[in-house]
Formats: C-alpha cells, sequence, structure tokens
C-alpha cells in the first residue's frame, strides 16, 4: 500500500505535464469543446491528433497548437466514412512513432424529431455517428491499446444526459448516447484485466456550444446527404428572448457549462488523477439531474 500511495504523490507532480509523451487522438476537436480539449491535452504535454469533417477548422487548431510550443498533427476526416477509422489511427500511431494512448470519441451532432415524426434517415444517421462510428474508431485502434508495455492508456467516449435520462425530440440521440454507455463498459471489461487500459463516458448536460445556442442564430452541418441539418434549441424552448444560453432554474450552479469547463473533465478522466476510475459514466451537468 505505501508504495502506491508513493506512486499517486509522485503522480502530482508534473513538470512536463499530466499527459506528458502521450499521444491523443481526438475527435471532432475543430471546434467547441473537442478544440478545447486539444489545447488542454497540448498545454499538459500531450501529442495530438486533431481531427474534424472540416479540414480548415482542424488544421487551424493544429497550427494554433503548434504555434504556441505544443505538439499536433491534423488527420481531418469523415467518422462516418467506414474507412477513415484505419487511416486516423495509422497517421496516429505514426505520429506517436508507433504508439497511441489516448483516444477522445468526441464527434457529434444532433438532428432532432419527435418519435412520430422522425425519419429513417435521422434515425440511421445519429446512431451511425454516436455509436457505430465510435465502435470502429476503438476496434480500429485497438492493436495500440491492447498491449502490455506498462503505459498508460485509456479510451473517453463522450455520452449526454439523453442517454442517462432520455429527452424529448431525441429519441435517436438519447439511444446512440445509452448505447455508448454499454461500449464503454464492455471496453473496461474486456481490456482492463490484461492490458491495463481504462474506459469511462462523460454524460454532457446543458454545455453552452452551437448545440445548444438559440437555433435562431442558424448554425447547421451538412448531412450524410447534403442537406442542412439545423442546429440549436428554439427560443421558445430555451425560454428566452435572447441568443444566449439561459442559466437553468433546474441546474445547481444556475448556470450552463463552458465548452473549456467541458474539456477540463475530460482532461481529469483521461490524467493519472483517474488512474484507478474505469467503466463509470462521469455525470458532468452542474448538478442538474442529481
Amino acid at each position: 500500500m505505501s508504495d502506491r500511495v508513493a506512486q499517486i504523490a509522485n503522480h502530482l507532480n508534473y513538470p512536463k505535464g499530466m499527459l506528458a509523451g502521450q499521444v491523443a487522438i481526438i475527435t471532432g476537436s475543430g471546434q467547441g469543446i473537442g478544440a478545447e480539449t486539444a489545447r488542454l491535452f497540448a498545454k499538459e504535454g500531450a501529442k495530438v491528433v486533431v481531427t474534424d469533417i472540416d479540414a480548415k477548422k482542424s488544421d487551424a487548431v493544429a497550427e494554433a497548437i503548434n504555434s504556441s510550443g505544443g505538439q499536433a498533427i491534423s488527420v481531418p476526416g469523415d467518422v462516418l466514412d467506414p474507412s477513415y477509422p484505419e487511416t486516423l489511427v495509422s497517421r496516429a500511431a505514426a505520429f506517436g512513432s508507433g504508439k497511441i494512448h489516448i483516444l477522445v470519441n468526441n464527434a457529434g451532432y444532433t438532428w432532432d424529431g419527435v418519435v412520430h415524426k422522425m425519419s429513417d434517415k435521422q434515425w440511421d444517421t445519429i446512431l451511425a455517428l454516436h455509436a457505430t462510428a465510435p465502435f470502429r474508431l476503438v476496434r480500429a485502434a485497438a492493436a495500440y491499446f491492447r498491449v502490455t508495455d506498462g503505459e498508460p492508456r485509456c479510451v473517453v467516449n463522450i455520452s449526454s444526459t439523453s442517454g442517462v435520462h432520455g429527452n424529448a425530440g431525441q429519441a435517436n440521440y438519447a439511444l446512440a448516447k445509452a448505447g455508448v454507455v454499454g461500449l464503454t463498459k464492455t471496453i473496461a471489461k474486456e481490456w482492463g484485466p490484461k492490458f491495463g487500459v481504462r474506459a469511462n463516458a462523460i454524460a454532457f448536460g446543458h454545455i453552452a456550444t452551437r448545440l445548444t445556442a438559440a437555433k435562431e442564430e442558424g448554425a447547421f452541418v451538412e448531412g450524410p446527404g447534403g442537406e442542412k441539418i439545423a442546429l440549436g434549441i428554439p427560443q421558445a424552448q430555451k425560454g428566452t428572448g435572447s441568443g444566449a444560453a439561459p442559466a437553468k432554474s433546474d441546474i445547481p450552479l444556475g448556470r450552463p457549462g463552458t465548452a473549456t469547463e467541458a474539456a477540463a473533465s475530460i482532461l481529469a478522466v483521461a490524467s493519472p488523477l483517474f488512474s484507478y476510475v474505469s467503466g463509470q459514466t462521469i455525470m458532468v451537468t452542474g448538478g442538474r439531474n442529481m
């Protein structure tokens, strides 16, 4: 026990950062929570693989990290493309001299609709994006995680309170995010015993991003068929006439979380501070849904 305590104490000294020498893939890191996560990881010494469907945004984040003294490469691509995970993993492994340590499945968006009006395309796209794509990437990276070199490895899958509690208008998203929790626990049980891989999910509540901004602001993504998918929450539903995300009366902290706060929770879970935490769903909600 004393040796373990000493080891933990030594972990609290991070002259080169908590993630020094580790290679991290972060999907959807061209903007929002993903971009903030990439920056925080780089500040903590990680070699970051930035990836986003928007090549310009992905490249810009990687360039900013490198300009600030960090290490990053950009590998833009579409996580819905079945061939992309192999490309991404191959580039990441080359960047890491044959090693990958952290995988953060963050990419995604919402395509909402009530159950009786939701189309098969809405359903299939969101399940593919939030459940199938993370599975394919984890599978593609397996050879770099199922190793016994004694170095830390972890998978962080981004879920949502919609996947824990359900949410009106989000049957597709809720099912996919609930599936992420099951996938995470399975990874923890399969890869933990022999290889020491940790796997955890983070279920975000109301985080101020383009997904929770006013729908009237006009943010959208392009769907797999080229259709424009509007993002955000209608102002009438938000209960405010402004475009800013409102403070919610059912959030004990009285406000939405920021992208930086969300990213900090991902860093915490990936760090040695969580070295004995695996198979868990960490609720990051400001106290909402206690």
